[in-house]
């Protein structure tokens, strides 16, 4: 019997004509405001987006699926133990109603653990989804379990060949995405220019609920992201791209009140979208047994606890000179850096991080898994950042390398956004893993590099970190291109005590792998991004031995 769903036939690229094409509200779409027209050119008559499925537990697992209709209707969902649905095991009806986007997310109950099933949605009128594949999660001992790991996919730097990899191997239990799954810029800022047949709708930075809705829809269409979601189920966090770049609970970088309206308006309007059009829960973090072998523990690091990051423009501000500059740097260092109150999580849920690993050391479980988006490991600034610039560099880069020149003099980390400008909050969180006896896995995106971390804390081994390259989004070698990529990683792995290997030029993603021995990520490297294809470049595989929370060397 065949274990694999077929494929959908390939999608075209989306534009403004296949958008439209065959849209039974096509007529008179001219007449519609721009903010009514955002919200209903997502309606693509029935399962025009496929099915994902996410969110697995022992007996249940959520379902995922768009159905565009006129008008609310009730749809059929049904999971089986073959793909012929000769024995159909969990069903019901669900709604597709506009107030939804008309996305719909049942979730499958009394289900077996550690097995593969099949679902598909059915209308009234006979048409039906694409055959989707999903897991629960497993009880008792396990042997081993595979996870793809991916971040920063965006989708104008190139195709998501990552995507289409992981989809090829058939070989995982669980797709991870920590994060920056879209971009919310508009046309012409990041990138400057697209790669042709990767335009995104709408053309202008997202806002409105109805922009973020048209926004997942356009990656939505991607037959890559597809197909790896009909394959696998997923876990799933949001970084900040998702509502807006460098977020947190109070605002962002790329937010400006005066001409973008009130923050959380914008922020509730991202995470309604992101909720509506992903199969994840509304649980801002949540917890999953992996049998006796490992917990992963889904963490919220963005919208919910996190103060604003450390703002180095208003730090400096007076300094004239450049010992003026560093002078302020190392008084905010050894000062204001170090407060106590400033936190990524948020009092509750570093309170509940810390009784979930005790739960998990206690009722015996090997390994305890960190899925969250941002750098936890110190990286500092390398002199090989700067060295030989050329003049011709564009002025934001060379203010960037300036920056980071003057805070790695200063004794402060490259980047104040990941868990480097949360120094008191990243002690109490390895402190917790420390005293909970933990074997902690700290999986992380966000940078669009590869690195590996020996996590530390007062001295002793807290952990390891695999922290993932990008499935399309350039890393150092899109900014600091005159330095040869293996000068740079060897020059900041010197130059940074826990970092144990880094890339900085390659797109991918990672395979992580458990055993009750050890922990392994295997970095894999696709040939390029610019065209479609899953020849990959070559791997880079780094494994943590169980009971020593250090990388083997």
């Amino acid at each position: 019997m065949k274990a694999e769903p077929p494929a959908a036939e390939r999608l075209p690229a989306l534009d403004r004509r296949s958008l439209f094409k065959g849209s039974m509200f096509a007529a008179g779409f001219a007449a519609v405001p721009f903010g009514a027209r955002g919200a209903l050119a997502t309606n693509i008559p029935g399962f025009a987006y496929g099915v994902a499925s996410g969110e697995p537990g022992p007996d249940n697992v959520l379902l995922w699926t768009r159905y565009g209709a006129a008008q609310d209707v009730s749809i059929r969902w049904e999971v089986a133990i073959d793909l012929t649905f000769a024995q159909v095991v969990a069903g019901g009806d669900t709604i597709a109603s506009a107030a939804q986007d008309f996305c719909i997310k049942p979730v499958a109950r009394g289900l077996q653990p550690g097995r593969w099933y099949y679902y598909r949605f059915i209308a009234p009128n006979g048409d039906m989804s694409p055959i989707g594949r999903t897991r629960t999660l497993p009880v008792g001992a396990i042997d081993r379990y595979r996870m793809a790991v991916f971040s920063c996919s965006n989708i104008g730097f190139g195709y998501f060949n990552a995507y289409a990899h992981a989809a090829e191997q058939n070989a995982f239990d669980l797709i991870v995405h920590t994060g920056d799954y879209f971009y919310e810029y508009g046309a012409g800022t990041y990138p400057d220019e697209a790669q042709p047949g990767r335009d995104v709708l709408p053309l202008t930075e997202v806002i409105s609920l109805a922009d973020y809705r048209l926004r997942h829809a356009s990656y939505r269409r991607d037959p890559d992201l597809q197909r790896l979601t009909q394959l696998y189920p997923m876990i799933m966090g949001w970084d900040d791209h998702e509502s807006a770049n460098d977020s947190h609970r109070g605002g962002a970088e790329n937010h400006q009140p005066e001409t973008e309206g009130d923050w959380h308006v914008r922020k509730r309007a991202a995470m309604r979208a992101y909720r509506e059009w992903l199969p994840v829960s509304d649980a801002p973090y949540a917890a999953y047994d992996i049998g006796n072998l490992a917990t992963l523990i889904r963490l919220e690091t963005r919208l919910l606890g996190r103060n604003a990051p450390p703002d180095i423009g208003a730090i400096l501000t007076g300094a004239t000179s450049a010992q003026g500059a560093i002078a302020a740097l190392a008084a905010y260092k050894d000062g204001a850096y170090r407060d106590p109150a400033r936190s990524m999580l948020g009092m509750e849920q570093e309170a509940w991080l810390d009784s979930e690993l005790r739960r998990s050391t206690a009722q015996g479980r090997k390994w305890q898994v960190l899925v969250q988006q941002t750098i936890m490991g110190k990286l500092a600034g390398s002199s090989a950042l700067v060295a030989n610039a050329p003049p011709s560099i564009p002025a934001y880069i060379r203010t960037r390398l300036r920056a980071a020149a003057a805070a790695t003099q200063a004794g402060l980390p490259l980047n104040m956004d990941a868990w480097d400008g949360y120094p008191a909050a990243r002690s109490r969180l390895l402190s917790s893993a420390q005293a909970a006896d933990a074997n902690l896995v700290v999986l992380a995106g966000d940078s669009h590099n590869g690195w590996a971390f020996a996590l530390e804390n007062d001295g002793a081994p807290a952990g390891v970190e695999f922290a993932g390259h990008s499935v399309t989004s350039p890393g150092f070698e899109g900014t600091i291109g005159w330095v040869d990529p293996d000068v740079l990683a060897r020059t900041v792995v010197a130059d940074n005590p826990q970092l144990f290997w880094a890339n900085t030029a390659q797109r991918g993603y990672m395979a992580v792998e458990l055993t009750p021995d050890s922990a392994t990520s295997e970095y894999r490297f696709l040939d390029g991004v610019r065209k479609r294809g899953t020849g990959l470049a070559g791997t880079h595989r780094i494994a943590a031995r169980h009971g020593t929370n250090r990388f083997d060397v």
